[in-house]
């Protein structure tokens, strides 16, 4: 590319050359005239010029002008030259397709004069010719339909060979061409854009009013210059053909660094001599150590607490390519003994060979911590595990809910347990007692808490959620009546003691009730209050229900409507119902699916 100084001088070159030939034409030209004038005034007095000195001259001046045409044409080749050098540095030095393509189409059309010009190029998965640049005089035609000469660039891409036509109608070329006929075309210059042998595609140029427009040094100079194009073409869609792939090797790096972080279990991967590579945020938590203080270490050297079986699945999976289980119980500093689920993989590299391993792990500390208080507490208060998803998502410190509450009472206990020494009483109270936390437990019920000769079930807190919680408490009242005959046919009749029942169905704030070092699951409110006051109203064997629970269960039970006994302090209390037997009514679907339920 030609520097400012350069090309001070040689436009200043140019002009002092074009302005000493316009000179000399000029003199020679008043030479001629002269000369005729002084060969007529010398023919009148007889005499005349020397032999062939005016068509010297005019010779003379026929030679100067080819000459000044030949200087101008040049100059004009020159100034397309170095408009294509400096194109072409420009278009090599970019890496942008689209802005390469619009740089080369301007340039054509500027140093041709083209009406219309059009840059072609072969969709390599398709192969059929694509036109990602039109530019012409009239813009707004350009945006329409296509309006370029197939017939001549299907011939340019399948030759390799430029086609100047001064007038295509005319051309015996293209006679029969629906393009050229259609579209009325007159000047068309078209090279093959090459790349290492290959035709990437076509420049097309054309002219629909001016024949003879491209000239032959047109053609060589748009080869020369295709040429140039193409590579720089290639090379940007080269570029852009890299960075969608590093754009899209980079998105996936990055998915996969997203999930590999993510992943709740640890992973570790190591080298052949058993040295960490890489590992998780998972890992470094698992494990309480950090990534930087990982990195590099032998595994067995940075926790010493692994025992041989983890070396030994090491050895395994280093040696016979299978994957291992282990179920580990280290004993790690700060954290003391943890449960884990190991699983050692080979990891292998493109042709198969193992290059090291990964180490999963998944640390079960918490859920054997869980499992250990679930088990022990299980003694006291049977849940159904199937209902307890996640502890963490109950709201343990209190939520008010509508539940069932059922209250039993053991009749003529305290008679009763004056008769016998403590060790029998105890034995046949706990059998009355697990008969009736047994009937809770059936119906999805939470036994509450025991009090002496009382047991009390609530049902739909949050750890037994359920629509049917009244229906439910009912059932497990009369399976405790049932539970109750069959017992008594075990005992002696001095034995034999009966329930008093209630049930009361209203709203309670449930959760945790004591201090920071005890607490208890229970209810607060006029729920568990009224249920222990029916309780106290039902005779032996009764099982009384408030108005509350009676609708909830008036198409399941028979029941009878009475006054109540006693209040205390609950005057909004004026009725309550005794439960009497199971309506008999056809058993629906929905019936069936609460009995598998339950």
């Amino acid at each position: 590319m030609m520097n400012d100084a350069t090309t001070d001088r040689f436009r200043a070159a140019r002009q002092n050359a074009q302005e000493t030939m316009r000179h000399l034409i000029q003199r020679t030209t008043e030479t001629i005239d002269l000369l005729r004038t002084q060969r007529d005034m010398l023919r009148q007095r007889g005499m005349n010029l020397p032999a062939n000195s005016l068509d010297t001259l005019k010779s003379m001046k026929s030679g100067l002008e080819k000459l000044n045409n030949n200087i101008t044409s040049s100059l004009v080749e020159l100034k397309q030259l170095r408009e294509l050098v400096n194109t072409a540095s420009v278009i090599n030095s970019s890496l942008d397709t689209q802005d390469v393509l619009d740089q080369v189409m301007d340039t054509v059309v500027r140093i041709t004069g083209a009406e219309r010009g059009y840059i072609a190029l072969i969709n390599r998965e398709t192969g059929e010719m694509e036109y990602p640049v039109r530019r012409g005089i009239d813009q707004d035609q350009m945006q329409g339909d296509l309006v370029v000469s197939s017939t001549v660039v299907k011939k340019v891409v399948q030759t390799g060979e430029g086609i100047l036509t001064e007038s295509a109608m005319d051309d015996e070329r293209f006679q029969g061409a629906h393009s050229v006929i259609n579209l009325k075309l007159r000047s068309i210059l078209s090279v093959p854009l090459r790349v290492r042998e290959e035709i990437i595609g076509a420049v097309y140029c054309d002219n629909r009013i001016q024949t003879g427009l491209f000239k032959p040094h047109d053609l060589n100079l748009l080869k020369a210059f295709g040429n140039q194009a193409a590579v720089a073409i290639d090379n940007a869609r080269l570029f852009a053909s890299l960075e969608t792939q590093i754009k899209q090797m980079t998105e996936t790096r990055d998915l996969m660094t997203n999930i590999f972080a993510s992943i709740a279990s640890g992973v570790i991967t190591l080298n052949r001599a058993e040295r960490v590579t890489d590992c998780n945020q998972a890992a470094q938590t698992i494990l309480n150590i950090s990534r930087e203080n990982l990195m590099s270490c032998h595994l067995l050297e940075a926790f010493p607490g692994l025992d041989g079986d983890f070396a030994e699945a090491l050895r395994v999976v280093r040696e016979g390519g299978e994957s291992e289980l282990l179920v580990l119980q280290p004993e790690l500093p700060e954290l003391g003994r943890r449960h884990w689920n190991v699983v050692v993989s080979p990891l292998r590299d493109d042709e198969g060979v193992v290059q090291g391993a990964t180490i999963v792990i998944d640390d079960l500390t918490e859920i054997h911590q869980l499992e250990e208080k679930l088990g022990k507490a299980g003694n006291y208060l049977k849940i159904r595990l199937d209902n307890l998803r996640d502890v963490s998502d109950l709201e343990m410190g209190g939520q008010e809910r509508e539940i069932s509450v059922l209250h039993c009472d053991v009749r003529g206990f305290t008679r009763f347990s004056e008769q016998l020494d403590p060790q029998q009483l105890m034995e046949i109270i706990n059998r009355y007692m697990s008969l009736s936390s047994d009937a809770i437990n059936f119906y999805n019920g939470v036994v509450d808490k025991y009090m002496g000769d009382a047991v009390t079930g609530m049902f739909n807190t949050q750890f037994n959620p359920n629509e049917d919680h009244a229906l439910r408490a009912v059932r497990a009242a009369m399976h405790m009546k049932l539970d109750l005959l069959a017992l008594h046919e075990e005992l002696p009749p001095t034995q034999q003691l009966f329930y008093g029942i209630g049930i009361h169905t209203g709203s309670a704030v449930v959760g945790n009730i004591g201090g920071t070092d005890r607490k208890d699951f229970g209810a607060l409110g006029d729920a568990p209050e009224i249920a222990k006051l029916l309780q106290e109203n039902a005779e032996k064997g009764e099982v009384l229900i408030s108005p509350a629970t009676y609708e909830l269960v008036r198409d399941y039970y028979e029941c009878e409507a009475l006054e109540p006994r006693k209040t205390k302090g609950h005057d909004e209390l004026t009725l309550m119902y005794r439960v009497l037997k199971h309506k008999r009514r056809q058993t629906t679907e929905m019936d069936t699916l609460n009995l598998e339920n339950v």
